[in-house]
């Protein structure tokens, strides 16, 4: 079953990796670099602040900190203890797929931290910010699928890989959620 599951795995991989074109290569590497996002954070700071004021701006800012450097360590875990490799280090499919990067990455793959990381942050902006400002949530989901699928159209991460990290990120977004308003409770404007 487990190896059924890997091999239609490395097939959806195969497929989707396949779809990209030298023409939308710039875009995918682009979305799948983190320090492109910086104009978000930005963003998301300033209506932090705005909404939230300076103390629970500066909570909101150590909260998101933890939260990345969970989901970003866990990732780490898993790729070292599940060691499966990433689709450029596999010998079944490195020889037929693209590989848009100049380079690989790590050996192993297991979770995408790229996913995990962007869908913690939709998640807990989202919810932060749900009902405060109208599509907020979903533009993040939106912008977080982005940065998922290119770790699968650049050639670095199964889908699998991908799905868990999507996961993963929503439920640690959620539980940091939750934290940082139960700890906002107890602080005054």
């Amino acid at each position: 079953m487990l190896e059924q599951l890997l091999q239609l795995d490395k097939d959806l991989f195969l497929f989707l990796n396949g779809l990209g074109t030298k023409s939308w290569d710039g875009f995918w590497l682009f979305i799948t670099n983190k320090w492109n996002s910086i104009p978000l954070y930005v963003v998301l700071l300033w209506l932090a602040f705005k909404n939230l004021k300076l103390k629970k701006t500066i909570l909101l800012l150590v909260t998101v900190a933890l939260l990345i450097t969970v989901t970003d360590q866990l990732a780490n875990f898993f790729k070292y203890g599940v060691q499966r490799f990433r689709p450029c280090h596999d010998i079944e499919v490195s020889a037929v797929m693209r590989l848009v990067k100049s380079y690989c990455g790590g050996k192993f793959g297991y979770f995408s931290a790229h996913a995990a990381s962007s869908f913690a942050l939709a998640t807990f902006f989202g919810l932060l910010f749900k009902g405060k400002i109208k599509f907020i949530g979903v533009l993040l989901v939106i912008w977080a699928l982005m940065v998922a699928y290119s770790r699968i159209y650049i050639g670095v991460h199964f889908p699998l890989d991908v799905i868990t990290g999507i996961g993963i990120g929503i439920l640690f977004g959620w539980l940091f959620t939750k934290l940082y308003i139960f700890t906002t409770l107890k602080i005054k404007a």
